[in-house]
């Protein structure tokens, strides 16, 4: 298999994390796991594992998880890593769960009635994760969606969206109001949680207008202004961007949003729907400290503008706009997504805005000219060939409805044709018997889908999973498993599950189905966030409850032999989680392959940075 490790790149700044110890009750004992940092992934570590404070393991335990079979739901554990020159620091000490996952509780906004007569309540929606406090442990952010909000296409007022952030425990630390002047729905409130300065502390981004309340009660321009149009559009009035403290939700700059309004028929209509079309990421665009990227339409104009948040001030690195002259191959090349990934292997990252690529110096990098699509993985997903790949679907029917493309250079690698809107593609190891991801898409959904391909375009069965909104990390092995939900066509309600491929027999096995949970954003089945939050290098997912009265933070306990620094420490990785919640959900992936027969991988070129508040 081909090495991606590119030997010369500088040392990115990531954060310091804890050990995120995870203690769960199981039926022969207690489960503990436990993270392996990127900064130590080169060093032969052993641990010792420590329960009331009297050592576990008779010998150096070589992984990062471990089944205690005297362990007892009164236990307390902590973990010390070994090296050849005796034990470091102990770990923090914790609890043990009785369930296999985290109930984190909410602080529910009251619901109101909008100015067209319609009542809404609130229900917890996409999240995001950074270390606020610089203490090695994530707090979440929250937003809260109204139950009258909208999509771009569709008339009607909305509810205030809120932000808020939460500690593991359940405390609240803020909520910030957007205002009236902030419209709801998956394409409007694209927010960023990073530590864009490297203080140690993560701060939040994202779009605001007149009267939004930050953390601390502060209101940013006129408290008064309301610039909602009688379809409850809001089409005029100053736009904002924001940093706001990740401790206290207190804004720290303000200034105006862009890329602006400008003229709404440049954007695809005059009528705010492509016009009010936002997506955002974090790039390390210098390639090694992270930068805000802002961005703005996709069916038609696209413009993307890039700031850096440094020692206080907000400072603009550059704009791309397709309307620029030698940028027109680039409109209407954006999906309901976007990715970042050094995809040119120079050490700085690009932004992939669907069927084209922004080079990390905001120039055009190419454009495949396939347009928009809704669903898109990037990461290693060939191994056998040098570099990324890009596997996207593809709204317009074409005979590249279902494609996979080298990521340096959009050359298509091949493709399967389509006679509709393509909505959904998966790409996921799951099966062990072709090498890399396998892919698939919704073409052809209603008869029971286009099949299942190997990373190379070999058709490997007729059959493909009907399961296409996320993949995670759950079990043991390296394979994938395919997260998704029950949906319900009549309510709308969707509970949140976990499923395995069984790729000899063609049908999907449940590993674990998270009854009084419900996903998110209709028949997209998101759950708030899916990521690896704690423990070791498998995956977390985030589902709010029925009521939106807490979220629940569910676990794996199955044991694994497989060693992997934690996944947050890839930065192709983190910067998935901190676009994730960005319009159209999809799940994050690593810059390495992460599959059945991978190597080892690449020791991730990065430097932590500790609170130095």
């Amino acid at each position: 298999m081909v090495s991606n490790n590119n030997s010369f790149q500088e040392k990115r700044q990531m954060e310091s994390l804890n050990r995120g110890l995870v203690a769960v009750k199981v039926e022969d004992g207690v489960y503990i796991g436990w993270r392996l940092l990127g900064t130590e992934f080169n060093e032969e570590l052993t641990f010792n594992l420590y329960r009331d404070g009297q050592k576990v393991n008779s010998s150096p335990i070589t992984t990062t998880n471990y089944l205690d079979h005297d362990g007892r739901s009164s236990s307390s554990y902590y973990v010390s890593a070994v090296l050849k020159t005796g034990e470091r620091s102990p770990s923090e000490t914790v609890d043990v769960w009785d369930t296999s996952y985290l109930t984190v509780p909410l602080n529910k906004p009251e619901g109101g009635t909008s100015p067209d007569g319609v009542q809404y309540t609130y229900h917890a929606n996409d999240a995001s994760v950074g270390d606020v406090d610089g203490d090695g442990e994530y707090e979440i952010i929250l937003k809260w969606d109204p139950t009258n909000s909208h999509d771009n296409a569709h008339k009607g007022y909305t509810g205030n969206v809120y932000l808020d952030a939460y500690k593991l425990n359940g405390t609240q630390l803020w909520r910030i109001d957007l205002g009236k002047n902030i419209r709801a729905g998956a394409h409007y409130t694209q927010f960023l949680v990073y530590d864009f300065d490297g203080d140690g502390k993560a701060e939040v981004v994202c779009k605001t207008a007149d009267g939004t309340v930050d953390g601390v009660g502060e209101v940013i321009g006129d408290a008064d202004a309301d610039f909602r149009n009688t379809d409850g559009f809001i089409l005029e009035g100053p736009e904002y961007l924001t940093v706001f403290e990740g401790a206290t939700g207190k804004a720290l700059v303000t200034t105006d949003y862009d890329p602006p309004r400008g003229k709404g028929i440049d954007w695809g209509d005059d009528e705010g729907n492509r016009v009010d079309r936002f997506l955002a990421c974090v790039a390390y665009l210098d390639g090694v400290r992270p930068s805000i990227v802002m961005c703005r339409g996709y069916y038609t104009r696209a413009v993307l503008a890039a700031y850096n948040w440094r020692d206080g001030e907000l400072t603009k690195v550059w704009t791309f706009d397709s309307l620029e002259p030698g940028n027109e191959g680039y409109s209407g090349q954006g999906n309901h997504s976007v990715s970042v990934a050094d995809v040119d292997q120079d050490g700085k990252d690009e932004i992939i805005y669907g069927s084209c690529v922004i080079d990390h110096d905001g120039k055009g990098l190419y454009t495949t000219g396939l347009g928009h699509g809704d669903a898109m993985h990037v990461s290693n997903l060939n191994p056998n060939r040098p570099g990324l790949e890009i596997f996207q679907v593809h709204e317009v029917p074409q005979k590249d409805g279902t494609e996979i493309h080298d990521a340096a250079t959009g050359e298509i690698l091949w493709s399967i044709p389509s006679v509709e809107d393509v909505g959904r593609g998966m790409a996921a190891d799951i099966d062990p018997r072709y090498d890399g991801a396998e892919l698939w898409s919704s073409t052809h959904w209603k008869s029971g889908g286009a099949g299942l391909y190997s990373s190379t375009g070999e058709k490997i069965s007729d059959t493909n999973p009907q399961s296409f909104n996320f993949a995670i990390w759950w079990d043991g092995d390296l394979l994938r498993e395919l997260l998704d939900h029950d949906y319900d066509m009549e309510t709308g309600i969707g509970i949140g599950k976990i499923e395995k491929w069984d790729y000899e027999n063609g049908k999907l096995i449940n590993l674990l189905t998270a009854e009084g949970t419900r996903s998110n954003n209709g028949t997209k089945g998101n759950p708030c966030l899916q990521a690896d939050l704690f423990g070791d290098w498998r995956e977390e997912v985030i589902w709010r409850t029925e009521d939106s009265s807490a979220l629940r933070i569910y676990t794996t306990t199955d044991l694994t032999e497989h060693t992997i620094f934690t996944l947050m420490h890839d930065p192709v990785y983190r910067l998935g989680v901190a676009w994730q919640n960005v319009a159209y959900n999809q799940p994050p992936h690593p810059s390495f392959y992460l599959g059945h027969g991978m190597e080892r991988p690449p020791v991730p070129s990065i430097y932590e940075v500790k609170n130095k508040k």
